[in-house]
């Protein structure tokens, strides 16, 4: 029986609430108050030297939170810690299960990527476009009180050793309780083995969020620290758990039986990847392939190939090359499809190409991080969702033209670098996407550099909203044209010049501010 609180300690406890209530979470913060009242609570999750800063995330109104971190810039903290901060406020606060909440987790390593891209003046700002976002999210939320993760307790059922199969069996059973037991089991050993055994049910579909979401964490941890796997990697348990729910198509559970008979055909479960390379031509026509495959046939075919000791790179490389003909070929959205922000004939946002893109992109990198066996699976389910995405959204990509279109170049006769750019500029500020592609293929096919037009989109990227999408779409092309080969990295700044084209004109919330504080 617990032993009940005298007077003197009801009321310090409720001065406390009061006090925190009167001041916020940022002045309390700082007198230590606003930590000790979350550590009160035997299954909140605390995070140490960061937990005031965190909480600073969560409490603090969003039409003040720009100057606070302003603040904190100039007292010393670097960008790297206010992003951590604002990574573990949103898991902590949405555990991976609110739509805008995991769209933004999936933006802070992008923006915080985007910021080093940037002279010293500017770089706060897409990070702090980001923080902006993410603060507001939480507060629509409901803040602290209606945080998601908790503690989490480690399966006590015996020490047998367990695996990714396990992980994956509790997530099929929609157990969300034995899911994350058996996950913070796992990742009482290394981060490495528990991304590893993650991926096991990640794997049993190639939905978009389900896919980027593990790389976007995984990437996040590389720069704010492997300390807390744990935490940011469970958001991917629980939204794989939720997922079980939902209504899909028939051809939802293919990939769970599709991916165990093609490791068994081609003996890839116990291999090592291969280093074999191959030429621009076995590139473009894998690629060429697995777009006009249908999803079964992609994966068959990424497989044999992959089987045959072709380079995870090359294979990689052709899934992207795939997934950018989707952006290039694209036609918009459709009148059924229209919603505010998203007009007629935009491609910006979850459109058919940027998702494909962003999936092909995750795949690939968790191919690269990933161990044999998991190298292999997201290579093959990379093939197969590049394939489904060309076919389960409708529309006619295998005889649409990708752009730029021949009579758009043909009238692009400059060939001076700076002209280019500027006509770039008008092309994207007019909203006119076959313009903007077809200036930046010429500027490609001129062999100009590319740095100025990364410089141009990437005003864009900052400034613009993009529908929670401009941050990561501009980190995937700029990993992506670093990958490729000199033949084909064109077309991923093509792509880009056009989504930023349909972007144009909607003003990402907090970034004039945050560009007035900075004086920048």
């Amino acid at each position: 029986m617990n032993k009940p609180r005298t007077r003197r300690e009801f009321f310090a406890e409720v001065g406390k609430g009061m006090l925190v209530a009167t001041v916020g979470y940022e002045v309390a913060g700082g007198l230590g108050l606003s930590s000790a009242l979350a550590e009160e609570a035997s299954d909140t999750l605390s995070f140490g030297a960061l937990e005031s800063l965190v909480c600073l995330m969560q409490e603090t109104p969003v039409d003040r939170l720009l100057p606070l971190l302003v603040g904190q810039l100039r007292s010393g903290a670097d960008l790297r810690k206010l992003t951590a901060a604002a990574a573990l406020a949103n898991a902590r606060t949405f555990g991976g299960e609110d739509y805008v909440g995991f769209h933004t987790m999936m933006a802070l390593a992008p923006a915080l990527h985007l910021s080093q891209e940037l002279p010293a003046e500017s770089q706060p700002l897409p990070v702090f476009k980001v923080l902006y976002r993410n603060t507001n999210r939480i507060q629509e939320h409901g803040g602290r009180k209606s945080e998601v993760l908790r503690q989490a307790r480690s399966d006590a059922a015996g020490e047998a050793p367990i695996g990714g199969a396990q992980l994956r069996e509790t997530v099929r059973r929609k157990d969300v309780n034995a899911a994350e037991q058996t996950f913070a089991r796992l990742a009482r050993h290394s981060p490495d083995e528990a991304f590893n055994d993650l991926l096991w049910a990640v794997q049993d579909h190639t939905e978009v969020h389900r896919v980027v979401l593990p790389y976007r964490a995984w990437d996040l941890l590389g720069l704010i620290g492997m300390d807390q796997a744990h935490t940011l990697l469970r958001q991917s348990v629980r939204y794989c758990v939720k997922a079980e729910s939902w209504t899909y198509p028939s051809t939802w559970e293919e990939p769970r039986t599709l991916l165990p008979r093609l490791m068994e055909t081609h003996k890839l479960e116990d291999r090592a990847p291969g280093t074999r390379a191959v030429d621009d031509h076995w590139v473009e026509q894998m690629s060429n392939t697995l777009f006009e495959a249908n999803p079964e046939q992609a994966a068959a075919a990424a497989a044999a190939a992959l089987a045959e000791g072709i380079s995870p790179s090359a294979m990689g490389e052709a899934i992207s090359l795939a997934a950018n003909q989707l952006v290039l070929r694209d036609q918009g959205r459709t009148p059924r499809e229209e919603i505010a922000g998203k007009p007629v004939g935009s491609v910006h946002g979850d459109s058919i190409g940027v998702h494909a893109s962003d999936s092909a992109n995750a795949w690939r990198n968790l191919a690269r991080v990933g161990n044999p066996r998991n190298c292999f699976a997201s290579l093959i389910l990379g093939a197969y969702q590049v394939a489904l995405d060309r076919t389960a959204r409708g529309g006619d990509f295998n005889h649409w033209q990708p752009l730029p279109l021949a009579q758009h170049l043909g009238q692009i006769k400059e060939t001076d670098p700076a002209v280019l750019l500027r006509l770039a500029d008008e092309a994207i500020r007019g909203n006119l996407q076959a313009r903007a592609s077809a200036v930046i293929g010429r500027y490609g096919d001129l062999g100009h550099p590319a740095r100025p037009v990364f410089d141009l989109l990437l005003r864009y990227a900052v400034s613009e909203d993009g529908a929670l999408h401009a941050e990561k779409f501009y980190r995937t092309v700029s990993e992506e044209f670093a990958a490729a080969r000199d033949r084909f990295r064109w077309r991923y700044l093509v792509g880009l010049a056009r989504v930023t084209a349909s972007e144009y004109g909607r003003p990402a919330a907090g970034v004039a501010e945050a560009r007035e504080l900075l004086k920048s």
